[in-house]
């Protein structure tokens, strides 16, 4: 909401953007995506749900929202707009159309207008009348989220508080391992523990997976009861204001089997070979090879099937992954405040076992800032 930051640092923002929009010829920018209308409004609605779209207009420095008629009494007091305008099925509004007569009263118009194309939140069919309706308009998909890779120091500060509760949130799982538990119980430890300390649920499922499924990289929790002798993992992300951290764990009942023991020592060795690579200055390509370096040595490469690493978005369902991530021969630089996911995980689904250390950062001129900071052996074990 508008109220986690200074009145200030939103209008730098949105300063930022329309000096993007304006290098670029462009008037008008249509934004589609949660996290970019958090970064330059405090927009909280879960309004994501239906057609809505944030116009900034560099020529008149402003910012109006069309959304759904639902979330305007919230948006009202938590977002800083300088227009809102609601929609309503229940009034017989088809939104597309209802939004072109706004974009023509707003004099939104191609080719001096950009449009944000996200993974989610834009149904195909209304993108494809936008651009009927619009000729001309480009796709501008990076130009918000490239400005808000690099984390202020209030943001950094959130981060931070989010992964504190991150670290509490390990612990309180585990203390709760023990033959006998679900999966189902051990998310609720971890849920527990995260709203118990004023953080907010995660917007994601976790992935928390045991036994014969601790294979499964991406496994939400179910009714299966652990027993002795077997190892899972779990990863998840924390919110505070929804500014996020994601931390990932393994975790046994008794006797470890030598093959989990190796990919975890390989899993944990790759991410220490990744944080020594990264600082301001360093092409994504460097951390992405350290890792990949270090798997192949002991054998993994053939079971990487997660990205080794990524920044972290704002907490809206349903990814918190950012279009920002390390990749092989990445020739773009990292820069002092990006944050960044370490998760060199691997996975191999024959011995059903899997491996995940996962730890969130912050980039430094001299290396790395550690947001998650618990024990990164394998829980469960003394």
């Amino acid at each position: 909401a508008r109220q986690d930051f200074p009145a200030e640092e939103f209008m730098a923002r949105r300063a930022r953007l329309f000096a993007a929009q304006r290098a670029a010829g462009l008037r008008h920018l249509l934004i589609f995506q949660p996290t970019s209308m958090h970064w330059l409004t405090g927009f909280e609605a879960k309004s994501y749900q239906a057609f809505q779209c944030l116009v900034s207009d560099a020529d008149r420095e402003r910012m109006d929202l069309f959304t759904r008629d639902g979330e305007c009494a919230e948006l009202a007091d938590e977002a800083m707009l300088d227009g809102l305008h609601g929609w309503g099925a229940q009034r017989g509004v088809e939104p597309v159309q209802a939004f072109l007569a706004l974009a023509a009263d707003l004099r939104v118009t191609g080719p001096a207008a950009g449009i944000e194309v996200p993974n989610f939140y834009l149904h195909p069919h209304h993108h494809a009348r936008l651009l009927a309706a619009l000729p001309g308009i480009s796709e501008q998909s990076d130009m918000v989220h490239d400005l808000r890779l690099v984390k202020s120091p209030r943001e950094q500060d959130w981060l931070r508080a989010a992964g504190r509760v991150a670290d509490l949130s390990i612990a309180a799982l585990a203390r709760s391992l023990r033959p006998g538990v679900s999966e189902l119980d051990l998310a609720a430890e971890i849920y527990h523990t995260i709203l118990r300390n004023g953080a907010e649920a995660p917007a994601v499922p976790l992935n928390l997976v045991s036994g014969p499924r601790a294979a499964y990289s991406h496994g939400a929790p179910t009714t299966r009861v652990l027993c002795s002798g077997e190892s899972g993992n779990a990863e998840y992300c924390v919110p505070i204001r929804r500014h996020t951290v994601s931390i990932g764990r393994n975790f046994a009942l008794g006797p470890v089997p030598d093959q989990l023991l190796r990919m975890h020592d390989a899993v944990a060795a790759a991410g220490a070979a990744m944080a020594a690579t990264i600082r301001a200055g360093v092409p994504v390509g460097a951390p992405w090879q350290a890792a990949h370096d270090v798997l192949a040595a002991a054998g993994f490469a053939d079971h990487i099937s997660h990205t080794l690493g990524y920044a972290v978005s704002s907490a809206f369902p349903p990814a918190t992954g950012e279009r920002f991530g390390l990749a092989a021969g990445g020739k773009r630089v990292l820069e002092a405040g990006m944050m960044l996911s370490l998760a060199p995980n691997v996975f191999d689904a024959t011995a059903r076992l899997g491996a995940r250390v996962v730890n969130n950062i912050l980039v430094t001129e001299a290396g790395v800032e550690w947001l998650t900071r618990a024990e990164t052996g394998l829980l469960g074990q003394t």
